[in-house]
């Protein structure tokens, strides 16, 4: 397209530009309008003459051949009046990177769901032959319905002058999707503007190292996929972006609510909503200031033509009186609003200000018309009756006498007239059977018999315990609390090694300096055993994938953690433990991988039971001439 493109122009007489969302390596992404159908579209333009225009018109073709509900759509490609132009389905949302940058990680059923959505729709778009290539998360949109959209399918890649069919980048950069939504960093292979995943050792940390509480199901995945040499790969059947999709799928479980919850997350997935203004009355001038409208006419008529128009404007006979109210429109000072941007009809509204008063808040409730114990006005009775064998005295209407009226008042609260009662309250009567008590008296006496009646029966339970020769609860005198409840982690010791016997199961004649396995077990770090020295690195590129030793504790062991001292740094080691003696380890789980100095252990991430423990080494320290490993000491603990 020309250099001079502007908003406003059209592009093959159809679509309009509105918007230049983003310019790099002499290309263009607008939103436009497509004046046939009536809609905005995404439109990726670049010279016709531009090297990267024959893949981008292929890529289009091929992202056309995939249908799935989750990819926003190529429309139409061609190339046109000098330049090569793609449209695609416009997507309303916020892509994955700006939606980490704003609330930060996702939680990991919401991350995974996610990252299962769009594996689906790449596994159905590799089913079809197509290939993302660049599968970032500037790529992947999130709408306010936290429904996923996947964008540039195919021709984002073109547009980066990358490769067309990738597939294995695709899954990868699926692990990178996962890895992002946990933990903020971008770990894939296409390069992204998310900061990047730290690593040690040329190897990506897992996602549990960056950020505490990501689920072991999702850490292996991304272990698996991000670091191709891990020895855990080989646990998880995920090489494919179908498997990726079924694996999360299996994690999530049912998917109900997830979507609304992760719309609910981000608040700038809310739309605001759109208030359309009412129409601006015409404006009338005052009569007093600017005289008779129908002289204002003829006037202006006369100044404008030289002469009084023929007619003058018809003229009421009885005019109505005008309302003193409100000042003229004109009068009210301009008030500025905020203008509403609606990105599905591309209109423009603004808010108003509110056109009735607030209301006033509710009243507050009548106070009654007289104290509860005020006096009736009728015939000057206190409106609570005292009980009966009970009279008033003299003191006044409020105040109760027990006995005769000479005897001493008493009220609780006070008189009525704003005067405290200072007579004392009256004792039990005998002769009439009455007694005037003070309110809450009976429910503390309740109390006090009731806590009386459980300290007697504590007692009573610690005398029998004690009389049986048992504890004050009840216990047996051997018992022991402690451990009933909560056992005490006992301290790691050392296995015995009966014999240490070495493991080369991809060798030429399957040993591995054989004669020289028995120094890593004999208590002299300054003896060791080696490995042969490679002029390639261990893994799936070189000779070999690994070599190790075979230690017989000679019957099954709990073990828990293997201490090693090596020689040369770093070696990468994983440790199987099995009831058998071992002539591979393929099909022999990891109990626990690192990457250690030349001191170091290998901690089980459970403590596991068998006879036999195998010390694998799959990366070793680079020495002059190539590669190789040594092991001082391998000491055992369970």
């Amino acid at each position: 397209m020309p250099q001079t493109a502007r908003p406003g122009d059209v592009l093959a007489d159809r679509y309009r530009l509105v918007d230049l969302l983003s310019e790099s390596r002499g290309g263009r992404f607008w939103r436009a309008h497509d004046r046939v159908l009536e809609r905005h579209v995404a439109l990726h333009v670049i010279d016709a003459a531009d090297d990267r225009a024959p893949g981008l018109i292929d890529a289009a073709r091929r992202s056309a051949t995939v249908l799935d509900r989750r990819v926003l759509r190529v429309l139409d490609a061609e190339r046109l009046q000098g330049v090569c132009y793609v449209v695609n389905e416009w997507g309303t949302g916020v892509s994955l990177d700006i939606l980490l940058a704003t609330t930060g990680p996702l939680s990991p059923r919401k991350a995974a769901w996610l990252v299962a959505e769009v594996a689906d729709s790449i596994a159905t778009a590799h089913a079809a032959g197509v290939a993302h290539g660049r599968l970032v998360p500037e790529n992947v949109l999130v709408e306010h319905t936290g429904q996923v959209k996947v964008i540039g399918l195919s021709v984002d890649a073109a547009l980066h002058g990358l490769p067309a069919d990738r597939p294995a980048t695709d899954v990868t950069d699926l692990a990178g999707l996962l890895y992002a939504a946990l933990t903020g960093r971008w770990a894939g292979v296409s390069p992204s503007a998310v900061p990047s995943a730290p690593q040690e050792a040329g190897h990506v940390l897992r996602p549990r190292q960056v950020r505490a509480g990501v689920p072991r199901p999702l850490d292996a995945l991304c272990e698996a996929l991000l670091n191709p040499y891990a020895a855990r790969r080989d646990l998880l059947e995920v090489s494919t972006a179908r498997g990726v999709a079924d694996y999360l799928q299996e994690f999530v479980g049912d998917p109900t609510g997830v979507p609304e919850a992760l719309a609910a997350a981000a608040p700038s997935l809310h739309r605001p909503q759109t208030i359309v203004l009412p129409a601006v009355p015409d404006v009338v001038p005052h009569a007093d200031q600017h005289g008779d409208p129908g002289e204002e006419q003829q006037d202006s008529g006369t100044r404008a033509g030289g002469q009084a128009p023929s007619a003058p404007p018809p003229r009421h006979a009885d005019p109505a009186p005008a309302t003193p109210a409100t000042p003229a429109a004109a009068e009210l000072p301009t008030e500025a609003g905020l203008p509403i941007f609606d990105d599905a009809t591309d209109d423009v509204s603004w808010l108003e200000r509110r056109t009735e008063p607030v209301p006033p808040p509710p009243p507050f409730e009548e106070p009654p018309s007289r104290p509860l114990f005020a006096p009736d006005p009728a015939d000057g009775a206190p409106a609570r009756r005292p009980r009966p064998g009970v009279v008033h005295s003299s003191a006044g209407p409020h105040a109760f006498a027990a006995g005769t009226a000479g005897g001493s008042s008493y009220w609780p609260w006070d008189t009525g007239d704003g005067r405290a009662v200072d007579s004392a309250p009256p004792a039990d009567d005998e002769e009439t059977g009455t007694l005037d008590r003070v309110p809450g008296r009976r429910w503390m006496r309740l109390a006090i018999v009731l806590a009386v009646c459980a300290v007697v029966l504590v007692v009573t339970v610690v005398a029998v315990n004690v009389g049986r020769g048992r504890g004050p609860l009840g216990t047996q005198p051997d018992d022991d609390p402690t451990t009933s409840t909560s056992p005490v982690a006992r301290p790691l010791r050392d296995l015995p090694v009966e014999a240490a016997t070495d493991l080369d199961p991809q060798g030429g004649d399957g040993s591995e300096n054989a004669e020289l396995t028995a120094l890593a077990v004999d208590g002299d770090p300054a003896t060791a055993w080696r490995t042969a020295t490679y002029r390639q690195q261990l893994g799936p590129e070189g000779l070999k994938t690994g070599v190790g030793l075979v230690l017989d504790l000679g019957s099954s062991q709990r073990v828990s953690e293997v201490g090693l001292t090596l020689g040369g740094a770093p070696t990468a080691v994983s440790v199987h433990v099995t009831e058998s003696a071992p002539v591979a380890v393929k099909d022999l789980a990891v109990a626990g991988a690192d990457t250690l100095e030349e001191r170091g252990r290998v901690e089980l991430e459970e403590p596991v039971s068998g006879r036999y423990v195998v010390v694998w080494l799959t990366s070793l320290p680079e020495v002059p001439g190539g590669y190789r490993g040594e092991v001082a000491e391998a000491v055992v603990r369970g």
